[in-house]
């Protein structure tokens, strides 16, 4: 079983992805959300990343001296296409014999919706 990107959504933002240019494409920070399924059926599950650049980490970091990283795709400028296509080689390198074990690979960069998720009878 593959997996596809089937759309990446903004969880802060007020336009959409393909609209957006920030102030500074060197120094931007903002959850996105990766719709993702397997490929040839219809659905898709999420996974939530962060993407930003060391600019943006660095500034809003700096402080601190030590921060956790998780879910996190850092970048050098803001470019849609370069991020898709990105996102999209590694969703599309991952195949597995089933759903659930294709989303805990996808899960390894994005938070998936049922990552803790416990099944109860």
């Amino acid at each position: 079983m593959k997996a596809i990107l089937k759309e990446l959504i903004s969880l802060e933002l007020e336009e959409n992805l393909e609209e957006y240019l920030p102030d500074d494409p060197a120094n931007f920070g903002t959850w996105v959300r990766m719709m993702i399924g397997p490929e040839n059926e219809i659905g898709a599950e999420s996974f939530d990343i962060f993407i930003c650049t060391p600019i943006w980490l660095n500034k809003e970091y700096s402080e601190r001296k030590i921060s956790w990283g998780r879910n996190m795709l850092i970048v050098f400028e803001y470019n849609l296409n370069e991020i898709r296509s990105y996102i999209n080689k590694y969703v599309e390198s991952c195949n597995a014999d089933d759903w659930h074990s294709l989303a805990v690979k996808l899960s390894r960069v994005g938070a998936w919706e049922f990552e803790n998720y416990i099944h109860s009878n």
